[in-house]
């Protein structure tokens, strides 16, 4: 493919059109495979178009025209609502039917006046026994006396995951047929795009048929293919300003043999996102699943609540807990003893709702949270199966002791196992805790010589997660660790205590994982950045927040493939934001790291030490066509050598393999020929 991709052509910016590039290079005629022999791999070939292709002066009122592409073999479509799209869309997309060796377009819509319209098929296209695709098919024709030639490629990226968005439309508007855009951005929901293309598999596209005017450009991902953006569901990007595709510069083309599609050199450069759909404020839904919680659930984030009151419960004793990171759903525990809880209880809420002209006021609403014990399937087996001891019992005259009731109080804390001593323990709670008595908890460690010490330990709530806490304590790789939570220790909002909890631990041996030093050095001095550590498959497995310039260091890092997501935290919030096209905001920049050789993937081994420098004014330069062709051809050749990696590991397994059986039939033959021997 390298060597293709040098061969590249340097279009002007006028007249070139791209037309069924995989037709052209595929093959030049029909064979008939013979019975028994190799397997067709090649596509269908268009022999004929009727009209003509590039045909000017098509009717805007088709009055029953049609379009008919022959090719050389029995074709068949499959997933042409996926696949086939219009530029222009239309409101009724052609009827597509298979007639003889062609395909039968017919046009439904009336059309608009001097346009150029594209029929784009995709890979919807295949021949009829093998289902090889025709990769890129496009039929053209305009209802004026010109076909408009210009073209413009670009990339679409996930702007958190910095990898290509597939297949997402890239839609143009004229500029000058748009409202001007300041603080709020509708073209995308006002206006039809004149323009649309389409992204490859790659994220790369090439936008064809285009005027030599400044256009607005969007890229939409359009999870459903109605042709429409949903917000909070589609990606979607934007670029800034505008682009006449007559005055950008050139860039190179060529054909991709590996994917069999046509690709370029990006001029734009989308950082696509999902934008947060326009949600109404209102409190949906009050709830009382449990005696001693409710739950609210409100119809967009961020509730801005003034005040909840409960005419039984003072309101210190309502612990408010969000669900959700956006706190659209907020669990309210009451710290009141059951007795004191009625069934029903009474109050009220004042926040901020939306009126009709979705203007948030502040608006004050009664609450009301029945609860009513209702037993569960398991619950009404037991207490059945318990009635039936019971007259069981008393029928022989014996007196009935009902087993122990199982402790409602439930956590999740692991009992055994290794401790990283960076994040120490972590125990989850069914409900928060309001009573811990951490003088009774013991932690002690048994050295080698059996030796016992006492080892200060504390418990500390987690400042995200209300029902979560920390066991932190100056953990050692040498020995072995004993938690030791008495009965009782521990109550939470229901009245529930603890049973004894026993936990035995040892330390993660650093020696066993390797260590990366990060030096940073920042656009300016207070920049805040956000480093995040990734496993070889993409998951994050440590992060630093607040990241300025200096020194960094990632410890019990597993032996692997490692990479770096770089996040510049413009807000200083500690976590990546994503962007709004309404507002014109984009998302903040996630780089993944690359050293000066442009690799991304670092290898680390077990008891190594791995150093880094990196130079945020590198990673967060500004992005141009050259540096992001330079990006894309790096990530190439990276991907086609793991790939070969990948392929010659397989091809040593299956060497191996072949081995072992070449041994066990000889093994099998010399055993068969003693046998033989011997009773000859």
């Amino acid at each position: 493919m390298n060597g293709e991709r040098r061969m590249r052509l340097h279009f002007l910016r006028s007249g070139v059109l791209l037309l069924f590039a995989t037709a052209f290079l595929s093959r030049c005629a029909s064979m008939m495979t013979p019975t028994g022999g190799p397997i067709d791999t090649l596509p269908p070939v268009i022999v004929a178009m009727t009209p003509d292709n590039f045909t000017t002066g098509y009717p805007t009122i088709p009055h029953g025209q049609k379009i008919y592409v022959e090719f050389d073999e029995y074709i068949q479509l499959k997933d042409q609502q996926k696949e086939f799209f219009t530029s222009p869309q239309m409101k009724k997309k052609p009827r597509l039917s298979i007639r003889g060796k062609g395909l039968l377009i017919q046009v439904r819509d009336t059309l608009l006046p001097n346009t150029t319209y594209a029929l784009n098929f995709g890979s919807a296209v295949r021949d009829n026994n093998e289902g090889n695709p025709l990769y890129s098919m496009r039929y053209v024709f305009s209802t004026g006396d010109e076909i408009d030639s210009m073209i413009v490629s670009g990339y679409t990226a996930d702007s958190y995951k910095a990898d290509s968005v597939p297949k997402s439309f890239i839609w143009f508007f004229p500029a000058d047929s748009v409202e001007q855009v300041a603080e709020y951005d509708s073209t995308v929901f006002k206006y039809k795009p004149a323009v649309i293309a389409r992204a490859e598999t790659n994220g790369i596209f090439i936008a064809q048929n285009l005027k030599p005017i400044p256009y607005r450009v969007y890229a939409v991902q359009d999870k459903n293919d109605n042709q429409m953006y949903e917000p909070g569901s589609d990606q979607i990007g934007f670029v800034e300003g505008v682009y006449n595709p007559a005055e950008m510069p050139e860039f190179g083309i060529w054909y991709d043999s590996i994917r069999h599609y046509v690709s370029a050199d990006p001029q734009l450069y989308f950082r696509m996102f999902t934008d947060a759909a326009f949600r109404r404020q209102a409190l949906q839904e009050s709830a009382r699943p449990l005696q001693h919680k409710a739950m609210l659930y409100f119809g967009a984030p961020h509730p801005q609540i003034e005040r909840i009151r409960f005419d039984s419960i003072p309101e210190e004793r309502v612990i408010v807990d969000p669900q959700t990171a956006g706190r659209d759903t907020l669990a309210l525990w009451f710290n009141v003893p059951a007795a004191d809880l009625p069934d029903t209880i009474r109050g009220e809420i004042t926040y901020f709702k939306h009126d009709t002209t979705n203007t948030l006021r502040s608006v004050t609403e009664p609450l009301k949270l029945a609860w009513r014990l209702v037993e569960t399937k398991e619950q009404e087996r037991e207490r059945e199966k318990q009635e039936k001891e019971r007259r069981k019992a008393e029928a022989a005259g014996e007196e009935y002791t009902p087993p122990a009731a199982k402790n409602p109080f439930a956590y999740k804390l692991s009992l055994s196992g290794e401790v990283n001593p960076e994040n120490h323990l972590t125990v989850d709670f069914d409900y928060p805790i309001v009573r811990m008595d951490s003088a009774a908890m013991l932690l002690t460690v048994t050295h080698a010589d059996d030796s016992i010490e006492d080892v200060p330990v504390r418990f500390v709530r987690d400042t995200g997660e209300l029902r979560r806490w920390r066991i932190e304590a100056p953990w050692k790789t040498d020995g072995q660790y004993t938690l030791t939570i008495p009965e009782g220790a521990l109550t939470d909002v229901a009245g529930f205590s603890n049973d004894s909890i026993i936990g035995k631990y040892t330390v993660l041996d650093p020696e066993k994982f390797a260590t990366v030093t990060i030096r940073v050095a920042g656009k300016e001095p207070d920049a805040k950045y956000i480093i995040q550590l990734l496993d070889g498959n993409g998951a994050l497995k440590q992060e630093k927040r607040d990241v300025v310039t200096g020194q960094y260091r990632f410890n019990f890092v597993p032996a692997g493939d490692i990479r770096f997501r770089v996040i510049e935290d413009l807000n200083g919030n500690g976590k990546w934001d994503t962007g709004n096209v309404v507002e014109r905001r984009q998302p903040e920049r996630a780089e993944f790291y690359a050293n000066a050789e442009g690799e991304e993937t670092f290898v680390t081994k077990t008891n190594w030490e791995i150093e880094f420098e990196m130079d945020m004014d590198r990673i967060f330069a500004p992005v141009t066509m050259e540096s992001l062709s330079r990006m894309l051809d790096e990530r190439e050749e990276q991907r086609l050598r793991r790939e070969a990696e990948k392929r010659a590991k397989e091809g040593d397994k299956n060497r191996s393999r072949s081995r072992e059986d070449d041994r066990r039939t000889n093994n099998t033959m010399n055993s068969t020929g003693d046998m033989f021997n011997t009773y000859r």
